[in-house]
C-alpha cells in the first residue's frame, strides 16, 4: 500500500502546490502583502492583525464579526501558504479577462474603454445578482470614476484579473 501522501497526490488531494499557480513575482507581491498584514510579525494573520491593517488604512471602527468571518474563510491558522491558497482559491472563479471586457463592451458602443459609472451603477443594482449599496460604494472607491462621471472599465477588468493595475 502507497504511503498516505502519495495516495493523496494520486487521488488529486490537498498536496497541490498553490505556489506553482502564480509566477514568482506574484508570490513575492503577496509575501510583502502578507508581512504587512501580519502586523505582530508572528508568521500568522489573525483578527488583530487585520484590526491593525484596517486602522492603518484609516477604517477604525471595524465590527468584531467581521473580522471573526474573515478569519473563518481560512480552514485555520492563516500562515503564508493558507494565505496565498486564498489568493489562488478566489482568482480560480474570476472570468477570464477577456470576457468581462465583452461584457462591459456591449455598453460601450464607441469603444472608448469607459462607461458612465451612473449607468453601470444602475445595471449593477438591477440586474442579475444585484449589488447592494456598499458594495457599489467599495468598487467606486477602489476604481473612483474621473471628473466626467466616467469609469475606465478597462483598467477595472485588468485589476479584477491580475491583481495590479497596469502601467498607464
Amino acid at each position: 500500500m502507497a504511503p498516505r501522501r502519495a495516495r493523496k497526490r494520486a487521488e488529486g488531494g490537498a498536496s497541490s502546490n498553490v505556489f506553482s499557480m502564480f509566477d514568482q513575482s506574484q508570490i513575492q507581491e503577496f509575501k510583502e502583502a502578507f508581512t504587512i498584514m501580519d502586523q505582530n510579525r508572528d508568521g500568522f494573520i489573525d483578527k488583530e492583525d487585520l484590526r491593525d491593517t484596517f486602522a492603518a488604512l484609516g477604517r477604525i471602527n471595524v465590527k468584531n464579526e467581521e473580522l471573526e468571518a474573515m478569519v473563518k474563510e481560512a480552514p485555520g491558522p492563516i500562515n503564508f501558504t493558507v494565505f496565498l491558497t486564498m489568493f489562488g482559491e478566489k482568482l480560480k472563479g474570476t472570468d477570464p479577462e477577456e470576457t468581462i471586457l465583452h461584457a462591459f463592451n456591449v455598453f460601450d458602443t464607441e469603444g472608448k474603454g469607459f462607461v458612465k459609472a451612473d449607468f453601470i451603477k444602475e445595471k449593477l443594482m438591477t440586474q442579475a445578482d444585484r449589488f447592494s449599496e456598499d458594495e457599489i460604494k467599495q468598487m467606486f472607491a477602489a476604481f473612483p470614476p474621473d471628473v466626467c462621471g466616467n469609469l475606465d472599465y478597462r483598467n477595472l477588468c485588468y485589476v479584477i484579473t491580475h491583481g495590479e493595475e497596469k502601467d498607464k
